[in-house]
């Protein structure tokens, strides 16, 4: 008698260990569990910000009028991404391997990984009838080239310089993310 309850207890156990197996109980890669992988496309909720804690930019309607950077134009929606693509700066790029859907995380990312170090050398001063215009320009305006988008930095009557280095270079971004899927 006491054999065949130890068979009875071994085929208990092999069979709730089936059932559970069986219900996908147990995380198999291909269900809601998985991790993001190179190559994935995800959506992302996020708000980025200085180390001093400003935030410059987020995907949340409500988070950038508290912030006073609310742009009416804009539509606030998580962004959409590949995975390893280069779509986004390398450090967000990073950051979100491994994250599961609902996952939060916090990102601090080095210059050389976001925009690169400010470079001196990206900032020159030319004639203003060389670089078009007309009359001078004011100082902080933006505009696009063939060679990104530069700043005015500085203007007299008749030169301008300009800052050809990325509004961002040279500075550590902070991003709260939260996954919300992958596709």
């Amino acid at each position: 008698m006491r054999g065949g309850r130890g068979l009875n207890y071994f085929l208990t156990i092999l069979l709730l260990g089936g059932i559970i197996l069986g219900s996908g109980c147990t995380d198999d890669g291909t269900g809601d569990g998985r991790a993001v992988r190179s190559g994935d496309t995800v959506k992302v909720d996020y708000v980025g910000k200085f180390e001093n804690g400003t935030t410059f930019d987020t995907s949340i309607r409500e988070v950038a009028e508290e912030e006073d950077i609310y742009v009416q134009e804009r539509n606030y929606t998580p962004l959409t991404f590949t995975v390893g693509s280069g779509q986004v700066i390398k450090g967000f790029d990073e950051g979100i391997i491994g994250m599961r859907e609902g996952e939060e995380k916090n990102l601090t990312i080095p210059p050389e990984k976001a925009y690169g170090e400010y470079n001196e050398t990206r900032v020159q001063t030319f004639p203003l009838e060389v670089i078009g215009f007309q009359e001078p320009p004011e100082i902080g305006q933006r505009f696009p080239s063939p060679y990104g988008q530069f700043k005015v930095i500085d203007v007299n009557e008749t030169h301008a310089t300009l800052d050809f280095n990325h509004e961002l270079a040279g500075k550590t971004l902070v991003f709260d993310i939260k996954l919300v899927s992958i596709e």
